[in-house]
């Protein structure tokens, strides 16, 4: 373990589903003081945005147990749905994570859990990136996860098809 001070770590996030299969992946590219390490995982019973929350929730994990000593943590995500959290968090807690109809709003567990680790580190920032990006000569590291759990998913449903 490496203790690290002031360091800016870099993550790039995505998530993938067969809709008619449920199943998904989530990948993540993590960088930090000229290291890159990935992490990687797949899960049935799941949808996209399962995926995208699971992508940066098991990042921030990852990062508070394996980097110790003060982080600036930028994540790069293509989801709209997860960029907006922190700013719709004062707004989800007051309504107990509840729609105008008393329903809890779907993923309720899993934007618990990110704004539970919003809320445990001082600099977390989520930048928007285009989705679905073509290849360039310049590395892009979006492009790199989305093509990751996109190909976990291929695998995983040919895996299960061939049983």
């Amino acid at each position: 373990m490496k203790s690290l001070n002031n360091s800016i770590i870099e993550i790039y996030t995505d998530g993938s589903c067969n809709p008619q299969q449920k199943v998904g992946a989530w990948a993540a590219l993590i960088f930090y003081d000229s290291e890159k390490i990935v992490l990687q995982d797949t899960v049935s019973e799941t949808t996209h945005n399962r995926m995208e929350l699971i992508a940066v929730i098991k990042s921030i994990e990852y990062v508070l147990k394996e980097i110790p000593g003060n982080k600036q943590i930028k994540i790069y995500t293509d989801s709209q749905y997860v960029e907006k959290i922190p700013d719709r968090t004062r707004k989800l807690v007051s309504k107990d994570f509840k729609t105008k109809k008393g329903v809890e709003i779907q993923n309720a567990d899993l934007v618990q859990d990110l704004i539970e680790l919003l809320n445990s580190t001082t600099s977390i920032e989520f930048i928007k990136v285009k989705a679905h990006q073509k290849a360039s000569v310049m590395p892009n590291y979006n492009r790199e996860v989305d093509k990751l759990s996109r190909k976990l998913v291929r695998q995983y449903i040919s895996k299960n098809q061939q049983l």
